[in-house]
């Protein structure tokens, strides 16, 4: 993905601070604007997971801190639910007069209900897709409840948050019982996702419940299963961003997402070095997916290895290469298994093959067959799977050419 920081000032002169990521091919077919959860920020990874999902889907994002948290400016008690509604109007007007205008708004827990507020003031947004929203704004008091009172006696209280501190005050406190979000869903008149998780412990399953029975269709809910409300595990993030990608494609008059102009090649590869280990966007112009190296080498191993994308590649040709075969010969092949293992071993272990004492390059593909298939059937196939085009090229010498462009 292409990433670009951003700085938008919202209604009251405050610097927000913003990240737009783009799909490799630095053109998205519609722009999505992302509404992190309450005092969380936008570089969390749910958040920069959630992002990164909707780019390989050909969306670009704009995901972006709230009043007084993260790197934007301002205070804390300033970050209301309704300051929370402006800053996301400014987001918008911001990406509409430099980039296009948005057509999704995603919101995770309270940016759930912020993005449902926004968008029923907003003509551009097209749908819009809530993650662990509470289904009333008053929902996030508990996590200062204990404090309302001195907020009473004092007027600015400092809390503690998730573990952070921050100020709060009267406004902050009383701002949170003013909008009937309810209300406002059954009026959005807008497509609709609600996703959670029905063992969420911090926003009730109930919440998706009712945020569902009020809003107008076409509105959809996904279960979560057993993830939890912050998202913490990167398949759960990872799932609920290309949940959302496949279902706003159906409601988003968009345009194809054309290749990025690499002069007829097939495919790009791209690594954001500043923000990512190894992760690495593969994109073909009509295909996207993720490359990274696993845990044990300080990757995050949000996809296939490069050698995994290369026994991929040998087992994929392989069966698509034993089923045309197997048609053309009229053959009772129901379903092929191929199973690729890579290692380098010695050559004096692999009968002698190189230079004796030297290690080469070694892959070992296993074949399973399902069907009514005699002895010299499954021997033929075993054959035919040694001549699928990517084991060709693999066993040949290849010549590689590189420039720099």
């Amino acid at each position: 993905m292409d990433q670009n920081s951003l700085t938008i000032k919202n209604k009251n002169g405050h610097q927000l601070n913003a990240t737009l990521e783009l799909p490799a091919n630095g053109k998205p077919a519609a722009y999505a604007i992302f509404a992190h959860c309450f005092s969380c920020n936008s570089d969390y990874k749910a958040v920069r997971n959630i992002s990164r999902a909707l780019n390989n889907q050909g969306l670009g994002v704009i995901r972006f801190d709230f009043t007084g948290l993260g790197q934007s400016e301002g205070e804390f008690a300033n970050s209301h639910f309704s300051a929370n509604v402006s800053d996301l109007l400014a987001v918008n007007d911001f990406v509409t007069a430099n980039y296009k205008a948005a057509s999704l708004l995603v919101g995770h827990s309270l940016g759930g209900a912020a993005v449902i507020v926004a968008a029923s003031k907003l003509d551009n947004i097209k749908a819009v897709a809530t993650i662990g929203a509470p289904s009333h704004i008053d929902h996030v008091i508990h996590h200062f409840s204990h404090a309302i009172e001195e907020v009473e006696e004092k007027g600015d209280v400092e809390v503690s948050i998730g573990g952070r501190p921050f100020k709060i005050n009267q406004e902050f406190v009383e701002d949170f019982s003013k909008t009937d979000l309810l209300a406002i869903t059954k009026s959005l008149r807008k497509p609709i996702l609600i996703l959670h998780s029905p063992t969420d412990k911090i926003v009730g399953v109930d919440n998706a419940q009712e945020l569902y029975q009020h809003a107008m269709h076409p509105k959809s809910f996904i279960s979560l299963d057993a993830a939890n409300h912050l998202l913490t595990n990167n398949a759960d993030s990872l799932y609920v961003g290309n949940m959302i990608g496949n279902w706003v494609k159906h409601y988003l008059d968009s345009e194809k997402n054309q290749m990025l102009d690499i002069e007829g090649e097939q495919l790009v590869a791209h690594l954001n070095l500043l923000e990512d280990n190894f992760t690495t966007t593969i994109q073909t112009e009509t295909h996207s997916f993720l490359a990274d190296e696993p845990e044990s080498v300080k990757g995050d191993d949000l996809g296939p290895s490069p050698y995994d994308l290369l026994s991929s590649a040998l087992a994929s040709c392989t069966a698509m290469t034993l089923k045309l075969y197997a048609q053309r010969k009229k053959w009772d092949l129901q379903e092929v298994f191929v199973y690729i293992t890579y290692s380098k071993k010695h050559a004096n272990d692999l009968m002698g093959q190189g230079t004796t004492g030297s290690k080469i390059d070694h892959l070992q593909k296993k074949l399973k067959f399902i069907g009514d298939l005699d002895a010299s059937q499954k021997e033929r196939l075993k054959e035919i799977a040694s001549k699928c085009p990517v084991h060709k090229t693999l066993i040949t010498e290849t010549l590689i050419e590189t420039e720099v462009i």
